[in-house]
């Protein structure tokens, strides 16, 4: 009976349990977010702001559960900072609808503009 019990446990354990996974992956999800700024901010291109929101998102979101996490964090973070010192008012729905996308798993290439070099 004891032994049944403990392969029932380790069973358990091993099929559901990639809660290790979770530092990892929410690491590399900072990492991705912190790329796709760095990227926009050397791109330094009119209107790409879209794009870098969904590609930092989506990139995250790819790493699995910690990602996401990571990426969700991450935006709803710097949004917030952006609304309460009133900068990026305008732009808060349309920064969180492609923070949204690029964290469900949309393309983030949807939200490219024209012109951008090809290198992002």
């Amino acid at each position: 009976m004891k032994l049944i019990l403990a392969g029932l446990f380790l069973l358990a354990v091993g099929t559901h349990a990639k809660w290790y996974h979770f530092p990892k992956e929410a690491y590399q999800g900072a990492r991705d977010m912190w790329r796709a700024y760095r990227d926009m901010k050397e791109a330094n291109f009119k209107k790409s702001d879209k794009y870098f929101h969904a590609r930092g998102n989506y990139d995250a979101a790819q790493r699995g559960p910690g990602g996401r996490f990571m990426a969700r964090v991450i935006s709803d973070g710097r949004e917030i900072v952006q609304k309460i010192t009133r900068r990026g008012n305008k732009d808060y729905a349309a920064d969180q609808d492609s923070n949204r996308w690029g964290r469900s798993g949309g393309d983030p290439n949807v939200c490219r503009p024209k012109g951008l070099p090809s290198k992002y």
